[in-house]
């Protein structure tokens, strides 16, 4: 290698260098070549260097490297085109010598990222939209080379891309929602990743492009259709005219069909007479894996009295004759709204009154968009049957099979909806607030309260007082002075009993009942507190038992319903 300034006579015929310096070297056919380089002779020979470095990755015929790879795509476009004239340079390995769209459509000798998603098996639709995206965010950006490319400029243009629009009539055209910016995200990061494994580039620019949570943008969302709804759709429907070239009866036949089995809009215009098993056990339909989301063929139970339908439905047509005659496109969603709009019409007119008209009218039955924004189009007959599913008890991995989703979120979060029903059978099943309360009347355990305690205690004295006032009338006035005795030691044993409830431990005891006579004593320091009157009427017997500050066990509380002189004969 070689680096030199060239050298020209100027007009008075002295000779002078030029400003810019030249390499010169052999490529890899040994052709002695001389590459334009910079007016800096060090940046002319770090040039050299690279350019003898991508020689010998020619003659060795290895693919270039990441470090050869991103110094190709930051070179000058002239530069890389001096390059692959050469022949130093693969047009159809290096992303920076072709306009991006060249590597999205491909060319004769280099096919492009649409050949191999076609190639994978993908449907054309598919392959369109995810081009097309491409093609309109490159177009968006001004992007034309791989070195155009970035993470935030897409980002800006996608940002853009949100906003509603007002046309000329003064139309307003809704921009990209969530999922929508979310759609064009996943189609660039694929063509990214695909430029770098392919070798077209050193890396994805793409990678940094986050995706939005669609769930608090929805621009379009379902709902379920109810089971009267359905019922009166189909009615009606079977009834009515010819409509986008399909009979009354043909429309009730496919909402029917697309509503039990969940197929989408271009499986079902894909089947045919042979689709369908009518007969046997095992009744069904097949959709070919061409058409199937999945890329495999699906076979789905049909309903026993839907077979029957379609077995008259089907009589007169031959095994590959096509079995809905189904509009292209949105014109489905536009067949079904005329559809709902006229099932309403006779709903209402199905009214009894004025007043239940007038009801009727303030509801959403039917309507293609319910007062809460959602559509009932057509692909809401999809989620209708998964809510059905879910509404019938199907376990939800059976649910999952039958809806043919691979991850059983996308099943039970998006395509399994609560059916109105449901949400007021599940209010109507909470217990009722109208039953008054069970009351116990709360007995004093001693333990509760002190004021409740003393007031039991005194109740007791006085009913016992008054109970031997009664079994004593045969003597009269002495009966009557033994109860107002009691009456007047009932503020000792209070006291004794109030000793105990607050921590202290009592001690009711007696050698004898002679005289109707019981001590209360301290437990803790055995000082004697006071007496209190005994009315049990026994004599002679010892007596000696301690009152805790609980006193169940001396059965206390039940000695407050008769009497305290349950105390001293335990």
């Amino acid at each position: 290698m070689r680096v030199f300034q060239s050298t020209y006579k100027d007009r008075n015929g002295k000779t002078q260098k030029t400003d810019r310096w030249y390499v010169q070297l052999q490529d890899h056919l040994g052709v002695c070549r001389r590459i334009p380089g910079f007016t800096d002779r060090k940046a002319t020979e770090a040039l050299g260097r690279s350019i003898e470095r991508l020689v010998r990755f020619k003659v060795s015929g290895e693919t270039l490297d990441q470090a050869l790879t991103k110094w190709v795509e930051g070179l000058n476009p002239k530069l890389r085109e001096n390059l692959a004239r050469i022949g130093l340079l693969d047009a159809g390995k290096v992303a920076a010598l072709r306009p991006l769209m060249e590597h999205v459509n491909g060319t004769d000798d280099a096919p492009g990222w649409r050949q191999f998603l076609a190639a994978k098996g993908n449907t054309a639709e598919h392959v369109k939209r995810f081009t097309d995206r491409c093609r309109r965010a490159f177009e968006g950006c001004r992007a034309v080379y791989w070195s155009d490319l970035s993470a935030t400029r897409l980002m800006t243009w996608l940002d853009g891309q949100r906003a509603d629009v007002v046309d000329a009539n003064g139309k307003v055209k809704r921009g990209f929602g969530a999922h929508a910016v979310n759609g064009f995200i996943t189609a660039l990061n694929g063509f990214g990743r695909w430029m770098v494994r392919e070798g077209r580039a050193s890396e994805n620019p793409m990678v940094g492009l986050r995706k939005l949570n669609a769930k608090t943008d929805k621009r379009h969302p379902r709902r379920p259709y109810a089971i009267d709804e359905l019922r009166w759709l189909l009615d009606v429907t079977r009834k009515g005219p010819e409509r986008f070239g399909m009979t009354g009866v043909e429309r009730a036949m496919l909402y029917r069909v697309a509503a039990e089995t969940g197929l989408r809009s271009n499986e079902l215009r894909s089947l045919t007479r042979a689709s369908f098993v009518l007969d046997g056990e095992r009744l069904g339909v097949t959709v070919r894996a061409g058409y199937s989301k999945r890329r495999r063929d699906d076979v789905l139970p049909v309903r026993a009295d839907t077979a029957v339908e379609l077995r008259d439905f089907l009589s007169c047509k031959l095994p590959g004759a096509q079995v809905f005659t189904m509009p292209p496109g949105y014109d489905v969603s536009d067949m079904l709204k005329a559809d709902l709009a006229d099932a309403r019409v006779v709903w209402l007119n199905d009214a009894s009154s004025p007043q239940e008209r007038a009801k009727r009218e303030g509801t959403s039955f039917l309507c293609y968009v319910d007062s809460a924004g959602r559509y009932a189009d057509f692909h809401a007959l999809r989620h209708t049957c998964g809510s059905l599913l879910a509404a019938s008890g199907v376990h939800p991995k059976v649910a999952q099979s039958l809806m043919r989703h691979s991850d059983i979120n996308l099943t039970m979060s998006l395509y399994t909806h609560t059916l109105a029903s449901q949400e007021a059978d599940a209010v109507a099943a909470l217990p009722s607030l109208d039953v008054p309360p069970i009351v116990q009347h709360a007995k004093a355990t001693g333990t509760d309260n002190v004021q409740a305690f003393d007031n039991a205690a005194t109740s007791a004295l006085t009913t016992t007082a008054t109970g031997a006032d009664k079994t004593d009338n045969a003597q009269g006035k002495n009966a009557q002075a033994k109860a107002g005795d009691a009456q007047a030691k009932s503020g000792d044993s209070v006291l004794a009993m109030r000793l105990a409830h607050r921590g202290g431990k009592g001690r009711i005891s007696t050698d004898s009942c002679e005289g109707n006579v019981t001590i209360v004593e301290d437990a803790k320091s055995g000082e004697n507190i006071g007496k209190i009157a005994c009315f049990c009427g026994k004599t002679g017997e010892k007596s000696k038992a301690d009152l805790g500050s609980r006193t169940q066990n001396l059965g206390f509380t039940n000695g407050l319903k008769t009497g305290l002189a349950i105390l001293c004969h335990q």
